[in-house]
């Protein structure tokens, strides 16, 4: 049987080929990689309409570049390594620092409009941990979502590139030891094997994992699949422990929750409790502006405590919120909150995923024939904790390096692997199901912003109920594998580093320890991890 494609392509016997290059992900790494690897023929896999589904588009602050007057590579460099609590490859923060000009003037030839002064140059934003006003915004609050406009209308005006929209990627498809393709449901003829799309080279761009999360500020396709696909595929995963918690999401009872962007207290805003009172102050020397780790568990300790706790920018913005920040200012007036004389109700939520696939500097896999980029993969840029607005920058800086060591290799596709007999469940059907409820609130409530031996156990002990609940029901147990696979990937590390570092808080062992002071890196066996080496990709 013959399926017609959106894009023209065509698929003969299930199998479809995408050619040069397979992207999987239509978010900012994915369509940037796209974009770089021109002329060659891309496929983009996006499992939403591109710019829809992807995090990238919710990002609120900005990228972090040090091109302003004063400011050095070197000197955010050293920001990013410090912010990174040890854990960060200083070889990598100096690539990713020094690359972001060159990065940032791509976004400007793709028509990226950045916040300016009357005289035409870049304005400057701040943000936690930054020792410097380096961060590149638009309208305030709308970086994301203005870069993924330009992104998608240059795409989409690319001849080298097809889109596929509404295609979820299940599973890597390997043959004699290289990636070759990726096996994806097919929606034309439920129950029906699913389709294999083959391409010379693939890359991995699906992004982050806060979803498995029930506050969350990421979107409902961030699960984590990509990492896991990847694992089950027998790739090296790095720090899958180290997961950022945004301090400040607001606490609304939505979900996802809407963020309100550290951008804010850049401009002055500040944290309080239900009294008025402020209390980053005592607790670290840069106060609000702290490490993101070091705020989100100040807030849940005084939320744990039995205090509210919330934002203050009535005076540091006051009556310009509408036009400073016009993303958060929606949101609170869509909840029926006035910012400019409110105070903003916030929470930790689950927002980025230092940790993921393996990648050396120029985006390889410890797998052959796979590139990952963005936040699926794991670089060594962001250590135990993501400096503020350096995940847009590594996404775009990434994907460039992939793309061009995707064109400068001579790999070619080997032998078409056999269909996959497996049905795989609707996509729609995933997260709204009750075993993804079920394990989004295990992973809040044991894997969270503080976590101890205990908590994690009973992590391991209730995915392991729902696993084989879900075994009792045809076809849920592949619809859900990649699920379980990422929860278990970050429990299992977080249990077995006996430390507190980061993003990743023991009750139990509160301090950072030596013995862990380094990077983890891992592999599946089964349903357990075990230690790999670290990544030394040479492969084509």
């Amino acid at each position: 049987m013959v399926h017609s494609f959106p894009n023209g392509l065509i698929s003969a016997n299930n199998v479809l080929d995408a050619g040069d290059v397979l992207v999987i992900g239509a978010g900012l790494a994915g369509l940037f990689t796209a974009l770089k690897l021109a002329p060659a023929h891309v496929t983009v896999l996006a499992n939403a309409p591109i710019g829809v589904g992807a995090a990238s588009a919710w990002a609120q602050g900005g990228i972090a570049a040090a091109i302003g007057p004063g400011d050095t590579p070197d000197e955010h460099a050293a920001d990013t390594i410090a912010a990174g609590a040890g854990l960060v490859e200083p070889k990598i923060a100096h690539l990713i620092a020094d690359e972001a000009s060159d990065r940032i003037l791509d976004l400007i030839e793709l028509a990226v409009p950045f916040d300016r002064d009357v005289a035409g140059k870049l304005q400057f934003g701040r943000e936690g941990a930054h020792g410097r006003n380096r961060i590149v915004r638009v309208q305030g609050d709308r970086a994301g979502a203005a870069i993924m406009e330009a992104l998608r209308a240059a795409v989409l005006a690319a001849p080298s590139i097809h889109v596929m929209s509404g295609v979820t990627a299940h599973t890597l498809a390997i043959s004699e030891g290289r990636v070759v393709g990726v096996f994806a449901p097919n929606w034309a003829e439920p129950g029906k094997p699913p389709l294999l799309i083959r391409a010379r080279n693939v890359v991995l761009a699906t992004g982050g994992t806060g979803a498995l999360y029930n506050v969350t500020t990421n979107p409902p396709e961030a699960l984590g699949e990509g990492v896991a696909m990847a694992a089950r595929a027998g790739a090296v995963i790095a720090d899958a422990e180290f997961l950022q918690f945004h301090p400040t999401a607001i606490d609304i009872g939505r979900d996802p929750a809407p963020l309100a962007s550290e951008a804010l207290r850049g401009e002055g805003a500040f944290l309080v409790d239900e009294a008025g009172s402020r209390f980053m102050e005592d607790i670290h020397p840069m106060g609000d502006l702290a490490p993101r780790d070091i705020v989100a568990r100040a807030i849940h300790t005084m939320r744990t405590s039995g205090h509210k706790t919330y934002l203050d920018a009535r005076t540091s913005i006051g009556a310009k919120f509408p036009d400073a920040f016009p993303t958060v200012y929606a949101a609170c007036q869509s909840a029926g909150i006035d910012p400019v004389t409110d105070l903003i109700p916030v929470a930790p939520a689950a927002h980025y995923h230092m940790g993921g696939i393996a990648t050396n500097e120029n985006g390889r896999t410890s797998l052959s024939g796979l590139w990952a980029c963005g936040e699926v993969t794991s670089s060594g840029a962001h250590g135990a904790n993501r400096l503020a607005s350096n995940s847009l920058l590594e996404a775009v800086v990434f994907a460039a390096r992939v793309a061009q060591d995707i064109n400068g290799s001579t790999a070619t596709r080997t032998t078409p692997l056999p269909i996959a007999s497996q049905a795989i469940g609707p996509a729609d059907q995933i997260l709204n199901s009750k075993i993804a409820q079920r394990l989004r609130w295990i992973m809040a409530t044991h894997v969270g912003v503080v976590r101890s031996a205990a908590s994690l156990n009973s992590a391991l002990s209730e995915i392991a109920v729902l696993k084989a609940e879900a075994a009792q029901s045809p076809g849920a147990e592949a619809t859900f594998v990649n699920l379980f696979t990422m929860a278990q990937l970050i429990t299992q590390s977080a249990l077995a580093r006996e430390e507190s570092r980061g993003g990743h808080y023991r009750e139990d062992f509160p301090e950072p320890r030596e013995a862990f002071a380094k990077r983890t890196f891992v592999t599946l066996a089964g349903d357990s991890i075990i230690p790999a080496a670290k990544l030394e990709t040479t492969h084509a």
